[in-house]
């Protein structure tokens, strides 16, 4: 029979709020009562129960996780990140996924409040107001993940998203393109779309390209919609020479579209991903993208959930990791294609 707490303080002649504070703050305990207590803990092999330390402590060394479709690679990494950080710091991690549906995540935050979570790590998704309020009443910290609230004083973790835009047009830009397409993810989304759509436009406009303002197409999450996007942009602009897509399956929405079209990449269309999943390099071409540190997104979300729950505060609010642009094989300079489109 698996020994109790209540046994490690018979065989140590101590009561059971003694065994607890030599268990988590031992420094409480005198020194004699200390070493019997050890020593029933090492002799019965005790090893002692997580949520019934919750119970006493009101800690249950749970973090909820919302994001929104676990089948999405650019969770996955995130998810690692999370993991790996939570288990260095005694954490467990729940994981629910909410398709973006409000009804799902109200639910999800409920839940959590009921299985005395000890913090939520919100991903990739907006902060309304009803998620916040809900977020409040039950109490319990948040770090935002992957994205941001300007609106409510939550911390966060995240690259500059405006500026890697900027920065892969800008990219385009130098290499001589002058006819820039964009894939879009749906506007007004404040996560990833339209920050992404204003360094686009900020770009062009420092390099009086505003012409290509209008060279944008929107599809949702998928490689499909993507696919779907570029039809359509190459049906009304067959002149483009390069495309920034809002994520490398979009970018390889992009690709595919193009080779179908019998367009290629890079030799007659470049085109530059977001994110550096995984399988960016495992694409042919390989695909130029923007890095994210995800799983560095994903630790450093696990460590300012620690820092509020050990010290009540974040040592940053909003902190901004940096970000890469990783050139590989679907980018070429205008002056390097060997074949021009007419």
């Amino acid at each position: 029979m698996k020994p109790t707490i209540r046994d490690v303080a018979r065989m140590a002649n101590v009561s059971i709020s003694t065994v607890s504070r030599v268990m988590n703050a031992p420094e409480s305990v005198t020194k004699d009562k200390r070493q019997r207590v050890l020593e029933a803990i090492e002799s019965l092999n005790y090893h002692p129960n997580a949520l019934a330390r919750g119970l006493i402590f009101k800690k249950s060394q749970l973090l909820g996780v919302l994001i929104p479709d676990i089948r999405n690679p650019y969770f996955g990494e995130i998810i690692r990140g999370m993991e790996d950080a939570a288990k260095q710091l005694g954490y467990n991690l729940m994981i629910y996924n909410t398709d973006r549906v409000p009804e799902r995540i109200i639910s999800y935050l409920d839940t959590l409040n009921k299985q005395q979570a000890d913090g939520l790590l919100f991903v990739s998704d907006y902060v309304q107001r009803q998620y916040y309020e809900t977020m409040q009443a039950c109490g319990y910290p948040v770090v935002l993940v992957s994205t941001v609230s300007f609106e409510y004083e939550l911390p966060s973790v995240k690259v500059d998203e405006e500026a890697a835009a900027f920065e892969a047009v800008s990219y385009l830009i130098e290499q001589g393109h002058q006819h820039i397409g964009l894939i879009c993810f749906t506007l007004p989304d404040p996560i990833s779309g339209q920050t992404r759509h204003d360094g686009f436009v900020r770009a062009l406009e420092r390099n009086n390209l505003h012409h290509c303002a209008s060279y944008v197409e929107f599809a949702t999450h998928w490689f499909e919609e993507a696919y779907a996007a570029t039809s359509r942009l190459f049906d009304r602009y067959p002149h483009l020479t390069a495309v920034f897509a809002c994520s490398d399956e979009f970018a390889m929405g992009v690709i595919s579209c193009l080779h179908d079209r019998g367009i290629r990449v890079p030799d007659q269309v470049s085109v530059v991903g977001f994110d550096n999943l995984r399988m960016s390099w495992m694409t042919i071409p390989k695909l130029t993208t923007i890095a994210q540190p995800m799983y560095a997104i994903g630790w450093r979300a696990v460590e300012k959930m620690h820092e509020q729950l050990e010290f009540g505060e974040a040592a940053v609010l909003r902190e901004w990791l940096p970000h890469e642009l990783i050139v590989r094989e679907s980018t070429l300079p205008m002056f390097h294609r060997p074949q021009h489109r007419e």
